[in-house]
Order: C-alpha cells, then sequence, then structure tokens
C-alpha cells in the first residue's frame, strides 16, 4: 500500500558508541532494542515543561529520530549541548516520512500512540496526503506539536503521554523525571486534554468560559469535535470559546477540591 509523504517532518540520525545510554538519559521513554520497532517519546525541561516530541527507532547500526520540522533544529542544539564527551554524532538524514492508515507495507512501523494512526516508514515512497489526520487525532484525543503541546508550556501526562506509549515511570533519570514523578504520584490530575463537542467554530487556543471562569482553551476542530484542555473542577454546565459552544461529558469522575 503507497502511504502519503509527511512534508512536515524531519528525520535526525543519531550515531556514535554512547547513541543508546547518551539518549536513555534524556528522554522520557527507553529507545528499545533493534527489531522492536518505534517508540514515542519526549525531551522535556528541567522544570518538566514539554520541549518536542518525537519517534524513535533503534535500527542497530543507528537510532532514527523522527520530529516535527519546526522542532528540529532546535531539539538538535539542544541534544549536542547534552553531549559533553559521549560518543554521538546528530545529522539530517535526509529520509523522507511516509505514513498511512490500513495495512502496513514491508519495512513499515506501527504508529505506537493509538491504532487509529496507522503506521509509518523511512525513506520510502509516497503520496501526497488525502487522509484527514486532524480527524483521526480528535477522535483518540492526540496532542500536535505546536498546536495542544507546546513548548515549555505544557505537562505531558496532562497531555496524555501515559496513554500514549510515552514516558515510562520505571527506566530511571531523564530531564524533568522529578516533576513528572511527583505529578504521577498525585492521586488525579487536575488538568488536561480530552475530546470535547463543539457546536460552530473557534480558532485554535481560544480560551473557553464556563460562566465568568475560565476554564481551559479549544484546539484542534474536526467533524464536531475538539481537543480541548480542561481544568477539570470548573469544566461543567453551558461553556463557550467565543461563539462555539463546547460540551464535555467527562468519562470518570474528577477531584473537584481545590488546589
Amino acid at each position: 500500500m503507497q502511504g502519503e509523504q509527511a512534508t512536515d517532518r524531519v528525520v535526525l540520525t543519531i550515531t556514535g558508541a554512547d547513541r543508546v545510554k547518551f539518549l536513555h538519559g534524556l528522554v522520557t521513554r527507553d529507545v528499545g532494542a533493534p527489531g522492536e520497532g518505534l517508540r514515542y517519546s519526549a525531551l522535556l525541561s528541567p522544570q518538566g515543561k514539554y520541549l518536542a516530541d518525537f519517534f524513535l527507532l533503534n535500527r542497530g547500526e543507528d537510532i532514527l529520530l523522527d520530529v516535527k520540522a519546526d522542532l528540529a533544529g532546535g531539539l538538535a542544539r539542544r541534544l549536542m549541548m547534552y553531549r559533553l564527551r559521549a560518543d554521538v554524532t546528530i545529522e539530517d538524514s535526509a529520509l523522507p516520512v511516509v505514513r498511512g492508515v490500513g495495512d502496513a507495507p514491508e519495512g513499515a512501523f506501527a504508529d505506537p500512540r493509538h491504532p487509529s494512526l496507522g503506521w509509518r516508514g523511512y525513506g520510502m515512497a509516497g503520496d501526497a496526503p488525502v487522509t484527514d489526520w486532524d480527524a483521526l487525532r480528535v477522535a483518540a484525543c492526540i496532542p500536535e506539536a505546536g498546536i495542544e503541546l507546546i513548548p515549555d508550556e505544557s505537562y505531558i501526562l496532562e497531555c496524555g503521554f501515559d496513554r500514549m506509549g510515552g514516558v515510562d515511570h520505571r527506566k530511571g533519570c531523564y530531564v524533568g523525571q522529578e516533576v513528572t514523578a511527583r505529578m504521577k504520584h498525585k492521586t488525579e490530575l487536575r488538568k488536561g486534554l480530552v475530546t470535547v463537542s463543539v457546536e460552530g467554530r473557534a480558532a485554535p487556543g481560544t480560551e473557553i468560559m464556563a460562566g465568568d471562569k475560565a476554564v481551559g482553551a479549544l484546539f484542534t476542530q474536526s467533524g464536531g469535535q475538539a481537543i480541548a484542555h480542561l481544568r477539570f473542577d470548573r469544566a461543567e454546565g453551558e461553556m463557550w470559546a467565543d461563539d462555539a459552544k463546547v460540551i464535555w461529558n467527562p468519562p470518570f469522575s474528577v477531584d473537584k477540591s481545590v488546589d
């Protein structure tokens, strides 16, 4: 099956004898062994805030890092800053990223975030995009870099990295691990990304109000649904993002005690 070329992605190649140990001490998920497929991971600030998310593919002789194009340069510079004397080289592979849904072709890998997101391949031929990826993301509440995932602002547990397999709480230290661990061991998150119903439209990032209280922000919309970041203890009753009516039916009980 022919896939679609993702023109907004860059693939970095990480080589050198220390490449696995180097990444393991920095990112939120272990690299994995050759043959284990894609791993979804992120680099955080020392304060535990999101900087970049990416896919890692350990090919044995090197590690591919698939990241949003507008984050690639800053991510490479930050990784080089952490390199110190480690035997690690980071370069642009120039490999195209191809993705698709349905049966994966030989050499492609399942997207680890959610089954509906299909597969990804590297160095393959690809066609122009035709899949409504925003619709798939909204239905599965999968955040996107630069929209729901905001550098130096977002916290990955509020953005669903646990359910997307993007963080391993048993792997040991990584940058921002202490803050992430404290959030993990709270009784319940008070804020986070959810899928909501929407009547009308609003620009991504529009503030959501419940009466005179700010309760969150509305992001990607598709087919009468949207991804929203909500403060759970305030998100009830009639909510609006400008002229768009927002409806949230929480699938779980929410701790409404005051922070």
